[in-house]
This record gives structure tokens, sequence and C-alpha cells, in this order.
């Protein structure tokens, strides 16, 4: 299999199911920005850390790239010719959320309370985080427009609401655990 097919050589790439559509199409938009934030994760995990919050980070690459392939496939391209479900052994359940809140809690436990907004920043790792956050964030508006106009499962779109979360988190978390500067946001009075 050739890296380069030359479809897509006049701006129109294919969905799962073989669908194509413009590059720009907000089906793409939304399931590149999920890659984009796959790799922002992989560049947080290539960081030295808890080999425990590597293992995390695994796991959501893994359920980012389930729902890429979710956001990726039409909802008239779900199920195929032979009545088969295209993606029946990938989704996103209610424990991989679950999984995420349990990772906030631990962290929460073992940080001071917040007391203001936090800006990124403070070492390089937690600055990651940081930007990841911002790129989930990101996915998550996509994935929201694009239910606006055609069915995105609910459920992935809670995942990036909630991994948003994790992220935020995990910058407080490494920050504290790298003994980094949390500079917290204090408004001008």
């Amino acid at each position: 299999m050739k890296v380069y097919t030359k479809t897509g050589d006049k701006g129109t790439t294919a969905l799962f199911g073989g669908t194509r559509v413009p590059k720009d199409h907000i089906r793409i938009e939304s399931y590149g920005t999920v890659d984009e934030l796959n790799s922002h994760i992989g560049l947080i995990r290539d960081q030295e850390m808890n080999t425990h919050y590597k293992k995390i980070l695994i796991e959501v690459q893994d359920r980012l790239f389930t729902i890429g392939a979710i956001i990726a496939t039409p909802p008239e391209k779900e199920v195929m010719k032979n009545g088969e479900l295209r993606l029946k052994k990938l989704g996103i359940i209610e424990s991989d959320i679950e999984l995420l809140e349990n990772e906030i809690d631990a962290m929460e436990n073992e940080l001071p309370p917040m007391t203001h907004f936090v800006l990124p920043g403070g070492h390089t790792t937690v600055s990651y985080c940081h930007i990841a956050r911002c790129v989930c964030r990101r996915a998550e508006r996509l994935a929201v427009h694009l239910s606006h106009n055609e069915a995105v499962a609910e459920i992935a779109i809670k995942y990036l609401n909630r991994l948003s979360d994790y992220l935020f988190v995990l910058a407080r978390k490494l920050s504290h655990d790298l003994n980094a500067e949390e500079v917290q946001w204090i408004p001008r009075k």
C-alpha cells in the first residue's frame, strides 16, 4: 500500500464508507483536530513523568483514535451493505469517561484548592498539557458544530469535554510533581 494515492489532489478526501467530501468539510476539520490532539498527547507522553500518567495517556490516545473513526463515519455509512456495523468493535463507553473522572479526582486530592485561574506555563511538560487542553476544546467545539448538521455520538463529545478537564488537572499535578511554578491569574483591581 502506497502512502500517496493522488485521490486527494483536487481537494477532496474519502470518509469511512467511501463518501468523498471537500478537505475543508466540518467533518474533516473535526476528526483532523482529534488527530492533532492525539499527536499532542503523544508529545506529553514522551516527557519524563510518572509511568501511571503515561499508561493513562496511552489509553486516551486509543480512545481518540476511536473518536476519530466515529467522526470520520457519516451516519448513512454506519451500517455496511451486509448489514453489519462498520465500527462494531469500536466505541466509547461510560467507563472511558469514568476513568478520566477517577483520575481527575485522584490528582485533585493531592493538590491545593484553586483560588484563581492558572496561567499556562511553568515547565515545558506542563505547557504541553495546556496546549493539548486547548486543542481538545477546539476538537470538542468542532464536534458540537458538526452535530448541529449531522449525527455525532453524544458520548464522543462528552469524552472530549472530560478529557480537556483531565488535561487541565494533569497540568496542575505535573506542576506540583515537578516543583514548577504555578502562576495564578489575579485580575487588576
